[in-house]
């Protein structure tokens, strides 16, 4: 299928199920930064599944003018269906797509987009290609923008044994005294999944770490 049917089906099909009424709702909800179709997730999924078919979906080598189409569209579903289309290419991807990651995180940012793409676009090919994503790990953690730094100290959120533990604990030392509540959350959450497997390392670093309370409560949640 040419790229222009493709978006041009993709288009018709979320148009025809959009939803003006919960428009309004899911627009509230993250307070009016997009616009939306109204289209709520279980339905965008089933929508577009028929997108993701191999057989479908377009190669591999047009899948960053696919993600930039899509992340120009001014509906925040789009910019979701970039990103899941993105994942179903993630074992086919060489370390050049760090940079499309970067794109996707600091365009249109808000959690909704940058958790995913974090934890599952970035982290997938971290694994996979671990010295150039050190090189964007230390080029995010210096930046001023907070997704970025937050991508930083949630990558690695599915990693269980595979964790990084020197490099997550040292981002979230230089972060510990951010005011900004995603930065705080993340630190939290992250400690959170990390106590999965390893409990006792995480209550020893919160004890001496001086962690924000808020980052401390998501860290210790589900061991009090």
């Amino acid at each position: 299928m040419k790229l222009n049917e493709y978006f041009s089906d993709l288009d018709r099909a979320f148009e025809e199920a959009k939803n003006p009424t919960d428009a309004v709702y899911m627009e509230a909800y993250m307070r009016n930064k997009f616009r939306f179709l109204g289209i709520r997730a279980p339905l965008r999924k089933t929508l577009a599944k028929p997108f993701f078919l191999k057989s479908i979906r377009p190669p591999e080598s047009s899948l960053k003018e696919c993600v930039s189409v899509l992340w120009k569209s001014p509906w925040r579903e789009m910019q979701f269906v970039g990103m899941e289309l993105a994942s179903k290419y993630k074992n086919e991807l060489d370390a050049g797509y760090f940079e499309l990651f970067e794109f996707m995180i600091v365009n249109k940012s808000w959690w909704d987009t940058v958790d995913y793409i974090a934890a599952t676009l970035v982290g997938n090919l971290f694994l996979r290609f671990p010295e150039e994503g050190f090189r964007y790990i230390e080029k995010w953690r210096k930046s001023k923008n907070i997704w970025l730094i937050r991508t930083c100290i949630i990558f690695q959120l599915k990693y269980k044994e595979k964790i990084d533990e020197a490099l997550l604990f040292s981002l979230i030392i230089e972060n510990r005294q951010q005011n900004d509540f995603f930065i705080r959350k993340a630190i939290g959450w992250s400690l959170r999944q990390y106590a999965k497997t390893n409990p006792q390392r995480v209550i020893e670093f919160v004890k001496k770490s001086d962690i924000s309370g808020l980052s401390k409560r998501e860290a210790l949640k589900n061991l009090n």
